[in-house]
C-alpha cells in the first residue's frame, strides 16, 4: 500500500498547478533537457532497470535506455499525466523521502529535483531501500553560480517562477550522500549555452565548455555515487581470482611467476598466454605447468593475433575467476602486491583497480626517463577526460570483476578493438560502464630477465592518436 504523501513541501502546490502545462513548457527548453537525457543515457545500458525519482510527468524516464523503468514523485497531478502518457512504465504516488518500493533498480535518477525537496539528506537515506550492491545514481542539478541569470529569466517571463531552491554545491552534494551513506567518486559539468544557438551552441557546449576553468562556469552538475555495502564484511575468501599472465620473449621469468605468487582470495587461477616469442618462452610455459599442476591450477594458451591486448582478451575469455587481474611476466609489477588489489576491488572500495607505478621511488634502471615524462603526460590527459584521478594509465597490472568484463565486451563496440595495449580498452570500458576507478600505488622493478617490447616513439605517437579518438567518445560528447 502506498503511503500518503505530504503537502508541507513548499513545492507542492506549484508542481500541482505547473502539471498540466509541464510538457509544453519543458519542449521550449528541449535543447538542455535532451542534454541532460542524452548525458544520462550515455551510462544507462538496454538491460539496466531504472527508476527517476522527481519524474514529474515521466518526460525524462521515457527517453531513458532500460529494460525496466519505473518513476516516482509527490505530486499527484504529475503522476495522472505521466501514467497517461506512458502507460507501460510504472509511475508511484510517494515521497521521496519516505520510498516504500521493495524493487532494486540498477540506476536511479534525480534528474534536477534535489533543490524542491526539505530535507536532502532523508532523502538519499530513503534511496537505499532501492539500491543493491552495484546500484549507481546520477543526480543533476544546476550550479547556484547561474542563479542571478535564472532570476532574472522569471523576472522577464521566460522561466517560470517558482519557489527558491536549495543551494547545493558539488562539495555539498558528495558530503549529503557521504551521510547518507553513499560513496560520490565522481562529478561533471556541462552546457555553457543552454538554448539552441546553430553553431554557436553546438560548439560552446561540445569542446569549449569541456576545457578547464571554463568547465566551471557551466549550467549543469552531475554527480555520481554508489551504496557503501562491502566495507566490514570479511572479504578474505569471497571470491576466486582469475591472474592472466602475458608473455612474449619472458622464458627466464615463467617459473618465478609461480615461485612468488602469494596466496588470496577464495581460490587462484594461473593463465599464462604465450605471444609470438623469438625464445623458448612457450617450451618454458609447458614445463612449468606440468611441474606445478598439483600445487596450483595453470591454464596456458597461444594467443591468436599480436600485442598485450590481444593476449589478455585471450586469457579473459578462459577466465573462470570471479576476479581478473593482469599480471606481466616481465615481473617488474610484484607478484607479491596482487594481494592488495584483491583486497581493493573485493572490499568494494574500487571495481577498477589501476595499478600505479608513479608514487613510489623506482629502482634506477626501471624506467627510463622519457618514458616516465610521457606515463606524467598520459596520467594528466586520462584524468581530465575521465573525471576520476588516474595516476599511472600504462601500468600493466589492472583488476577488474569477470561480470563487469563480460559488460565492456558486450560494448566494445562504441570504442572499437583500436588498442594493440588493451589498457586503453580496459580504461575507457571501464568509464563506460560508469565503474569507480581508483589507482593502486606499487614498487616498480628493474627486470631481472629481458628486454622491453615497448618502443617510445613508435609507441607513443600511437597512444597518442588512441587519446585522441577516445577525446571523441568519452570527453567532447
Amino acid at each position: 500500500m502506498q503511503k500518503p504523501v505530504s503537502k508541507a513541501n513548499r513545492f507542492f502546490e506549484h508542481f500541482e498547478q505547473l502539471a498540466p502545462t509541464y510538457d509544453s513548457y519543458k519542449k521550449r527548453y528541449s535543447y538542455y533537457w535532451n542534454d541532460i537525457t542524452n548525458y544520462y543515457n550515455y551510462f544507462i545500458h538496454e538491460e539496466d532497470s531504472v527508476l527517476e525519482v522527481g519524474c514529474g510527468t515521466g518526460d525524462t524516464i521515457s527517453k531513458l535506455k532500460g529494460k525496466k523503468k519505473a518513476g516516482l514523485d509527490f505530486s499527484p497531478a504529475m503522476i495522472e499525466v505521466a501514467k497517461k502518457q506512458h502507460p507501460s512504465i510504472d509511475f508511484y504516488l510517494m515521497d521521496a523521502a519516505d520510498i516504500s518500493l521493495t524493487e532494486k533498480f540498477d540506476v536511479i535518477v534525480l534528474s534536477s529535483v534535489i533543490g524542491c525537496v526539505d530535507n536532502v539528506l532523508d532523502v538519499f537515506n530513503s534511496l537505499k531501500v532501492v539500491c543493491h550492491e552495484h546500484t549507481r545514481i546520477i543526480i543533476s542539478y544546476y550550479n547556484y553560480l547561474w542563479e542571478p541569470f535564472l532570476k532574472f529569466g522569471e523576472l522577464i517571463g521566460i522561466k517560470k517562477s517558482s519557489p527558491q531552491q536549495n543551494w547545493l554545491s558539488y562539495r555539498d552534494i558528495q558530503n549529503l550522500l557521504y551521510l547518507a551513506g553513499f560513496d560520490a567518486y565522481k562529478m561533471n559539468r556541462r552546457q555553457l549555452i543552454p538554448i539552441n544557438i546553430p553553431i554557436i551552441s553546438w560548439l560552446s557546449n561540445r569542446y569549449i565548455a569541456k576545457l578547464p576553468i571554463i568547465n566551471h562556469l557551466t549550467l549543469t552538475q552531475f554527480s555520481f555515487a554508489r551504496p557503501y555495502f562491502n566495507n566490514n564484511q570479511n572479504v578474505d575468501t569471497k571470491y576466486s581470482s582469475t591472474i592472466v599472465i602475458p608473455a612474449r620473449n619472458e622464458a627466464g621469468n615463467i617459473e618465478n611467476a609461480i615461485l612468488r605468487m602469494p596466496k588470496f582470495g577464495k581460490h587462484q587461477e594461473i593463465i599464462f598466454v604465450e605471444g609470438n616469442s623469438t625464445d623458448n618462452t612457450w617450451e618454458v610455459i609447458q614445463e612449468i605447468a606440468e611441474k606445478y599442476k598439483d600445487t596450483h591450477d595453470i591454464k596456458i594458451c597461444q594467443q591468436p593475433g599480436k600485442g598485450k591486448g590481444d593476449a589478455v582478451r585471450k586469457g579473459y575469455s578462459i577466465a573462470t575467476g570471479d576476479i581478473l587481474m593482469i599480471l606481466d611476466a616481465d615481473l617488474t609489477v610484484p607478484p607479491e602486491d596482487l594481494p592488495k588489489f584483491y583486497d581493493a576491488i573485493a572490499s568494494g572500495k574500487g571495481e577498477f583497480i589501476n595499478g600505479s607505478r608513479l608514487v613510489y621511488p623506482m629502482e634506477d634502471n626501471a624506467m627510463r626517463p622519457l618514458n616516465t615524462l610521457g606515463n606524467k603526460f598520459f596520467s594528466a590527459v586520462f584524468t581530465w577526460m575521465l573525471e576520476q584521478p588516474i595516476k599511472d594509465s600504462l601500468c600493466g597490472t589492472k583488476v577488474m570483476f569477470r561480470e563487469d568484463y563480460y559488460k565492456l565486451v558486450a560494448n566494445r563496440t562504441f570504442f572499437g578493438e583500436f588498442d594493440p595495449f588493451g589498457d586503453f580498452d580496459l580504461l575507457f570500458g571501464a568509464y563506460k560502464l560508469n565503474l569507480k576507478i581508483i589507482d593502486m600505488p606499487i614498487r616498480y622493478r628493474d627486470r631481472v630477465y629481458g628486454e622491453t617490447n615497448i618502443s617510445r616513439f613508435k609507441h607513443g605517437l600511437l597512444l597518442l592518436r588512441m587519446c585522441w579518438f577516445a577525446a571523441g567518445k568519452v570527453k567532447f560528447i
